[in-house]
């Protein structure tokens, strides 16, 4: 790059060319993320008009030099489909210059002029800082300009410039565990507006990943209707361990307001202890009968409603298949699934050796059991062979891990979704935007 840190403003107009040197248009503004907290956002590209007056997407990466006369692209392709503005964006030139802002420290309110782009180890460019012109305009006069880091101000995060229908757009692409992540950083306010929006199955999905303390505090924001819808649509393990969180009479209020087949493997899984097996386990694994096929195991393995440790392996029973089922005769992994002919039937692929868990089992023989046999996922069963339900590793882990460990951002995280759906996509440029070609 032929500069370490720079204006935006000087960006505008400038000619853009291509690695042969022909030119391809001109810079009409720099896109940048919108983020919930005040980490500075990244820059994901520059929106380039072409001699038809066409505007187009051109991500960072693709940018190879940037000079007071002129952009440089790399080699490479870009989509040339008309660039279009996504929710968790936003246009330093167009909507970030001139917005009102505050300075943290001092509480004066400003104005931003100008935003300075700069690079990172990692390739990636940050909006790094704001120059802003502090105080009241005055007639004949302008106020002094500062320059000051992106954290020393507020008023440009996600939550400060997207209404509650904006977050719901950026959040609708993003995991749910991305999204519980992102939510706890919103103000309680817009915390209720947002669950307030969300349907059932989506918001079951955000509660079961949310902290102890935002499950009870959203929770309790929900009437009881609402809330037993929700509990209906959780993993039955997740709706007995926040119904664990809430005293007897409202739990078994809510629970009666549940349908009763949806409530009835939820009530089991409160009889046992919370730290073992039984308490941990997932009452509705893949399960067989000794007749069905490699075929219609795979079927069920390759549900995407299935999640990755309980398809990593089935278990075959006696009916009934519902847990507790019938007598329980073995598990088949799913790689073993993958190496036999379709019509083979799975009670030939039995193992009937792999050791069981007992549902008193504790967190200790648990974790022992799982490193044992490095498995992701083991057999609940009671002393009469019936099939209970199934430990997944992601519940032991959860349970393994100190309170409050949702709180806390995971290893390499990156602002969640918020500012990398248009990273992550599927876009062959890198971008997240289809329709690519030669530059």
């Amino acid at each position: 790059m032929g500069a370490a840190r720079i204006f935006v403003a000087r960006m505008a107009g400038l000619a853009v060319f291509g690695p042969d040197g022909e030119r391809i248009g001109k810079v009409r503004d720099v896109v940048a993320t919108l983020r919930l907290d005040a980490t500075p956002p990244r820059v994901l590209g520059l929106v380039v008009e072409l001699s038809s007056r066409r505007r187009i997407f051109v991500p960072m990466l693709r940018v190879a030099d940037v000079d007071p006369a002129a952009v440089t692209l790399a080699s490479g392709s870009v989509s040339l489909s008309g660039f279009h503005q996504r929710p968790n964006e936003t246009l330093v030139l167009g909507q970030m210059l001139d917005a009102p802002v505050t300075v943290r420290e001092s509480g004066e309110p400003a104005a931003v002029v100008d935003a300075a782009i700069e690079p990172t180890r990692s390739r990636d460019w940050m909006v790094s800082r704001l120059a802003l012109r502090t105080g009241p305009r005055r007639l004949g006069r302008r106020s002094p300009v500062q320059v000051l880091p992106w954290s020393a101000v507020q008023g440009l995060t996600l939550s400060d410039r997207q209404g509650t229908e904006g977050l719901l757009a950026v959040f609708d692409s993003m995991r749910p565990a991305d999204v519980a992540a992102a939510l706890s950083e919103l103000p309680r306010k817009r915390q209720r507006e947002v669950v307030d929006s969300l349907d059932d199955e989506r918001l079951a999905d955000v509660f079961e990943e949310l902290s102890e303390n935002d499950q009870r505090v959203l929770f309790a924001h929900l009437d009881s209707e609402r809330a037993a819808d929700v509990l209906e649509a959780m993993a039955p393990d997740d709706a007995a361990d926040l119904l664990g969180e809430l005293d007897d009479e409202e739990a078994g209020r809510l629970l009666a307001l549940m349908e009763p087949e949806e409530s009835e493997p939820v009530r089991r899984l409160m009889t046992y202890e919370t730290r073992t097996a039984g308490g941990l386990m997932t009452p509705e694994p893949i399960v067989l009968r000794p007749d069905a096929t490699v075929a219609e195991a795979l079927a069920h393995v390759r549900n995407p409603d299935v999640p990755p440790a309980l398809a990593s392996m089935v278990f075959v029973c006696r009916p009934p298949s519902a847990t507790p089922t019938g007598r329980y005769l073995g598990c088949v992994h799913s790689q073993r699934l993958l190496r036999e002919a379709p019509f083979e039937l799975v009670a030939g692929l039995v193992d009937s050796e792999l050791a069981r868990l007992e549902p008193d089992a504790s967190i200790e023989e648990i974790t022992r059991y799982f490193a044992t046999y490095n498995l992701v996922a083991g057999p609940v069963v009671d002393a009469e062979d019936h099939l209970l339900g199934a430990v997944t590793v992601d519940d032991l882990l959860d349970h393994l891990l100190p309170e409050g460990w949702r709180d806390q951002p995971a290893l390499g995280h990156v602002e969640p979704g918020v500012g990398e759906l248009a990273r992550n996509g599927t876009g062959p440029d890198g971008s997240g935007r289809t329709g690519a070609a030669d530059a």
